[in-house]
């Protein structure tokens, strides 16, 4: 009970405000998302310049899926 006390009142304070709200907004979630909704879990290419394009592909793909759902959800309000 003292430990989860002394983490609150951390959390609380003015630095650990700042380090929550920056961590919101860290892309994290780009790379989680990646993994568990679109099954990513290793590349299948070997060496950097391989690696980045399939890493830029699948930024692509994010991208365009983003956009797909936002369109999709704009045709519908109307």
């Amino acid at each position: 009970m003292r430990y989860k006390q002394q983490v609150r009142e951390q959390l609380r304070s003015e630095e650990g405000y700042a380090l929550s709200v920056r961590r919101m907004i860290e892309p994290e979630g780009v790379s989680e998302e990646m993994k568990n909704n679109r099954g990513f879990r290793r590349f299948l290419l070997r060496g950097l310049p391989k690696v980045s394009l399939e890493v830029g592909w699948l930024s692509l793909a994010h991208n365009l899926l983003k956009q797909a759902a936002i369109d999709q959800n704009r045709k519908i309000a109307v």
